[in-house]
Order: structure tokens, then sequence, then C-alpha cells
């Protein structure tokens, strides 16, 4: 006997997702529950209709508890310790009585559209933490490596209480650009001893950075990484930064050890406090609404375009026209967009 359309409608349900009713879910967020907290974002995660329509009236629901938190972002080259950084910045903050959001985003595979989702087993001992809650999500192809959905989750996390948000990336790139859009502080790490500091390094990095932390400053590389850390403070006053009042300042850290993560955190609070008090954190995150808002009306767009259908009936010879070079992107772009 085939199955019933509600049986298919429930095998194709993300785990976790809409199990539990959206009063449940709201409550279960204020009260901190990670659980509830899980299902709340694994909804808003959802692509399917339903859930999305569900996960906007539960942020609609959350939106007055949210704003509180001291939202950091957190990006690197392959290799700098971005979870190792994490973890142990993580556990300094939970010494210090606060409770830690870590939104990691997992790069999912281009071919099969899998990702590892490994974030958890990367900083176990935060994982193992009562005051932590840390939240893997496949990046699932989109632009600069962060999750569609990952402002939602920042709003969801803020509901629940958390004092510190931190948000992962996959690694510098288009990345940067993408996180310094959704966060009140961004880090980027930095490594000693791996070549010519400077050379690759990217304007718009330095431009975005709100502070360069010098890993693996540890044992007999602890030297490379003082030296890493005056070059790099040379470099960044030749450039124009976001925030005109704050000069980004450059410390060494050893994440491994522990080390530093008290010199990064006072540089947070010092951050977030200048720019509370002149107000320009205020126009920070009204301009990160703003553009979130474009953003989502741009996907929206293209989602409509996309699904009419003459454009689902001329869009396979376009883009064979394209590939073959019998016709320019514009000249297809065009075809295509006539159709309105």
């Amino acid at each position: 006997m085939p199955p019933s359309a509600d049986a298919s409608r429930a095998a194709n349900r993300p785990p976790g997702a809409a199990t539990a009713s959206p009063d449940k879910l709201v409550a279960g967020v204020r009260a901190g529950d990670r659980r509830a907290l899980a299902k709340a974002i694994t909804l808003v995660e959802s692509t399917r209709a339903d859930h999305q329509e569900a996960a906007q009236r539960l942020l609609e629901r959350l939106l007055p508890e949210t704003g509180r938190s001291i939202r950091i972002g957190v990006s690197g080259v392959p290799g700098v310790g971005k979870s190792t950084f994490i973890e142990a910045f993580g556990l300094y903050l939970i010494g210090r009585g606060k409770r830690v959001a870590v939104l990691a985003v997992d790069p999912s595979s281009a071919l099969s559209g899998g990702s590892i989702l490994g974030d958890k087993t990367r900083m176990p001992r935060l994982a193992a933490e009562a005051h932590a809650f840390i939240r893997p999500s496949p990046s699932a192809g989109s632009f600069g490596g962060v999750t569609r959905r990952t402002r939602e989750a920042i709003l969801v996390c803020e509901a629940a209480g958390y004092d510190a948000l931190i948000v992962e990336t996959v690694g510098v790139g288009q990345s940067e650009f993408a996180v310094a859009s959704m966060v009140d502080f961004f880090l980027v790490l930095m490594l000693a001893g791996a070549g010519d500091e400077l050379q690759g390094i990217k304007k718009g990095i330095l431009e975005l950075a709100d502070a360069l932390a010098i890993n693996k400053a540890d044992g007999d590389n602890v030297a490379r990484a003082t030296q890493a850390a005056a070059q790099y403070r040379a470099a960044l006053n030749l450039f124009r930064h976001a925030t005109p009042e704050w000069d980004p300042p450059v410390v060494t850290i050893s994440a491994l050890e522990g080390r530093g993560m008290d010199a990064v955190w006072t540089i947070v609070e010092e951050h977030h406090r200048r720019l509370a008090t002149s107000g320009e954190l205020l126009h920070k995150r009204r301009e990160q609404q703003r553009a979130w808002f474009w953003t989502m009306i741009d996907d929206g767009l293209k989602a409509r375009f996309l699904a009419r259908e003459d454009v689902s009936r001329l869009l396979p010879a376009m883009e064979s026209e394209v590939a073959s070079a019998r016709l320019t992107p514009t000249q297809a772009a065009r075809r295509l967009l006539g159709l309105l």
C-alpha cells in the first residue's frame, strides 16, 4: 500500500521541527530550555513553507526579548584554531557568570550538499557546559558560508537569555562581509610563523576587523607571534576602519593554553561600551536590520521569478546557450527578465 500524503510529509519533516506547539516553543525558549531552543532553531532553518510561516510567528513573539546580547563574529584562515579559541573563550566567559551561545557554520559539500556538523566534537568541554549552547548549521551553499537563517538563530538565542553570541565562519573569504553584517564585534584570528605575515592579507579584512588576535603564541612561537603583532599594528594604521572612533587593537593569545582570553574580553567590552555610549551601536544594528530586510526582498524576488512557469520553460535553453558561448550571460538574463 502506498504511503499516505501525511506519512510522506512526516518522513520529509526535519528532525525536531514543529514537533512542539508554538506556544510551548516560545515558553521553552524564554525559560532557557536548550531542547526548546534547538527545536526553535530547527524550525527557523527549515525551508518548508509551513515551517517558515510558523517560524516567523515564533520570531514575532520572541522579538521583544532580543537585542540584549553582545554579538561576536570570529573568523580566520583554516588551521588558525577557531574552534580551540571559541572553546577557551566560551569557558572563560562562563567562568565569569555568562551564558554563551555558539552558532558555528559548517561548509556544505558542493557535490552532495552534505555537512559534517562536527562542532560539538571540536568543542567537547564547552559542549558539556550547562551554560553553553552550540549549534552547528550547514552553510547549504549560502553566500559567504553563513547560513541563510543565522540572523534568525541569533534572535532566538538572545530571547533564550544568552549573554554572548559567537558566530564562527568557515574561513577567510567572502564570509567576513556576511558575518560583519550581523554582529557587533568582529574578531579575526591570525597565525604567526607561517611565512610572510602580511603577504596576501586582504584590505577588506583589515577594514572589517574590530580586533586581531595572533593565536598559537606559545612554546617557541612566542617571539614570532610578537613580531607578527607588531607588523599587523603597522598595517592597520594604513586603513580606514568600519568604526571611526575605534582603533582595532592587536593581541597575542594561546587558545591551547587558555591565555589571553581576558584581554580579548576586555577589548570586546570596551568596544561595546564605547559604541553604546556614542549611539553607534544602535545605529549599526538598525543598518544591519535594514540590510537584512533588502536581502530578504532580493531572495524572495529571485525565488518567485524562478517559480514562474514561463521562466522555468525558457531557463534550460538560456543556460545551454550561455554554457556553449552562443549567447552572453547578459543577453540571456535580459531575455528571461523580459518575461516580466
